[in-house]
């Protein structure tokens, strides 16, 4: 498959986002905003995912009009 540096980029973000870190974790714990962190990671996570699927779109498009 075609790829580019904006899209790999995105992935390793979301693959980051996904590892369950637990220091970081564990700090939003003690200090009380775990929820607030959590609600945080999925919104990072839900927009990173539709910018994945746009540029994924704008590659099979370039590639597309590339084999006309």
């Amino acid at each position: 498959m075609n790829t580019n540096a904006k899209i790999d980029a995105l992935q390793l973000m979301l693959t980051d986002l996904r590892t369950r870190n637990e220091p970081i974790r564990h700090k939003a714990a003690f200090r009380g905003c775990q929820p607030e962190f959590q609600t945080l990671v999925t919104n990072l996570i839900e927009q990173l995912e539709s910018d994945l699927i746009k540029e994924k779109l704008i590659l099979r498009e370039k590639a597309t009009k590339n084999n006309l």
